[in-house]
């Protein structure tokens, strides 16, 4: 297999925005309004950008100023007010809807080209016959290969109006000539679940990455369909969701509590109070719930999580969570960009508030993995610091605590070992999806016609395959060492094929398997 020193990491979706989010932006009132229009800090700031805009001896970017002092002052706030520039604002827009418009094709710009991944199952692409391992050398006769293609060339060739139509060159191994395909574009979905399937005859397992405005649409599907599977127990994993709509997460919530249950309580500036109560929806209220978090789980999540706790239902397995108790909502900029600003705090049903201290700075704020990893909490939860002051109790007198994320009701440590990390590392970065990339680029013609489940029982990768990854990271100037880690390679190298074959619910059914904390869960159910 040849190697190719230029590496570009996975381009597949949107970035996500971690965060809990109301679902409506900000509009200012007429009396709002006034009082911003003679407001004179604002004056001053609007002179200060004059005066430098038409008295500075160089010429400058007024607008990068302007952008410059939005992030300062939101930094001075909290860390989770943020500026969105126009130009990566649709990016966001779309996570947070949970789809966007195109033609459906996860991708790498590989050796200057466009080489399809997977086209998305439903897409256009998909439908007009779309493969993985295809180029996509011209849009609409334009050429779009070459030194000069970047991601954001990309997306302005490959995304437009809903129902516009495209026209796609696209070259594919073995075959003579380019191949024409003439479509419309779609809106395509950012999915949200994961993976969804039965980890035996009587649990169901659904994996969320975040909470968007589809996400309980798809949730809710995907429950449907395990309880028509007569399932008796269910794993909801929020492991590295960063979180989304507080609407959203409630309506989740929602499923697994009885009516009139209290969700979840929002305060504002003004000490507005406002609670929300579980409703007659729910169609879980009699199963048993498992809700796996980790110390990347926030917000939204951690409102699911705390709402379950803080009820007695279920039971919440694994890590500390972030520790994101704020509530965020947008407010339109007028020139494409946005600030999402928090505007309230919440607690959950006992009343205690998640929220991590932010008063030591955004670096300090941001840099809690590294101090959770040196303390030793990662590995130990008699290691998790605790403030007696903000202990409370649940109604049937289990003792829970704030001030700091979500405490586990059953701790799973964190495999915090060189082998484990690095592993980790490259499996998340996408460099190790990028070598199964240009493996399948080799081997691909070896799994055409092979379902999953032949694929998940009988393939296993085998040393070689191994091996050429290490020297392949060798080669790439990333020296890693890896004994005694050899299965968990091959797990991982198994589940990135997997991924770019079947998809997330395939990549995710390998790597669970052996994983800690279902393995928990599963020893918690034997017991039952």
């Amino acid at each position: 297999m040849g190697y190719h020193k230029k590496y570009l990491p996975l381009i597949i979706g949107t970035a996500l925005a971690a965060g809990v989010f109301v679902g409506s932006k900000l509009n200012f009132s007429d009396t709002t309004e006034k009082i911003f229009a003679t407001n004179s800090k604002k004056d001053k700031l609007n002179r200060l950008i004059d005066y430098i805009d038409y008295e500075y001896v160089d010429r400058v970017n007024t607008d990068s100023i302007v952008d410059v002092t939005v992030n300062g002052i939101l930094e001075n706030l909290d860390p989770h007010s943020v500026y969105i520039p126009s130009d990566r604002y649709e990016e966001n827009a779309d996570d947070m809807r949970g789809n966007f418009v195109g033609i459906g094709v996860s991708y790498y710009i590989y050796k200057d080209t466009i080489a399809v991944i997977r086209s998305i199952k439903g897409g256009p692409a998909a439908r007009a016959g779309i493969k993985g391992g295809d180029r996509i050398l011209y849009a609409d006769g334009r050429k779009i290969f070459g030194d000069s293609i970047n991601r954001d060339s990309v997306v302005s060739y490959l995304k437009g109006e809903k129902n516009s139509k495209i026209k796609l060159k696209v070259y594919r191994k073995n075959q003579d000539g380019l191949l024409d395909f003439k479509f419309r574009r779609k809106e395509v979905p950012l999915v949200s679940v994961d993976a969804s399937y039965k980890l035996t005859d009587a649990i169901g397992y659904i994996k969320l990455n975040r909470f968007s405005e589809t996400t309980y649409n798809e949730f809710k599907e995907a429950l449907d369909d395990l309880t028509d599977a007569d399932i008796k127990s269910l794993v909801l994993d929020l492991r590295n969701n960063p979180g989304g709509y507080i609407s959203t997460a409630e309506r989740v919530v929602d499923e697994f509590l009885e009516d009139d249950k209290l969700m979840l309580i929002t305060k504002n500036k003004s000490g507005d109070i406002n609670k929300a109560y579980a409703t007659r929806r729910g169609d879980f209220e009699k199963g048993k719930v498992y809700v796996l978090i980790n110390e990347n789980s926030a917000s939204a999540s951690e409102i699911v999580a705390g709402a379950l706790q803080d009820n007695d239902k279920g039971v919440i397995i694994g890590r500390r969570s972030f520790g994101k108790g704020l509530v965020q909502r947008e407010m339109s900029l007028g020139d494409g960009s946005a600030v999402r600003l928090t505007i309230a705090r919440y607690y959950t049903p006992t009343g205690r508030s998640i929220q991590r201290p932010y008063g030591n700075g955004n670096d300090a704020y941001f840099s809690e993995y590294e101090k959770r990893y040196k303390n030793g909490e990662l590995e130990h939860k008699e290691d998790i610091e605790v403030v007696d002051s903000l202990k409370f109790v649940t109604p049937e007198g289990k003792i829970v605590y704030g001030g700091g994320g979500i405490i586990p009701d059953v701790f799973v440590p964190k495999d915090t070992s060189v082998g484990s990390e690095t592993i980790n590392y490259v499996s998340r970065s996408g460099f190790m999806a990028y070598f199964i990339f240009e493996y399948l680029e080799q081997h691909r013609k070896a799994f055409s016609g092979m379902e999953f489940k032949d694929f998940a029982e009988n393939y296993e990768v085998d040393e070689s395959l191994s091996k050429e990854f290490i020297e392949y990271a060798r080669f790439n100037e990333a020296q890693i060492n890896l004994t005694g880690y050899e299965a968990r390679l091959k797990k991982a190298l198994k589940a990135n094929i997997a991924q770019q074959l079947y998809g997330t619910n395939a990549q995710e059914y390998i790597l669970n398997q052996g994983d800690p904390m279902l393995t928990k869960v599963l020893e918690l159910e034997a017991r039952e």
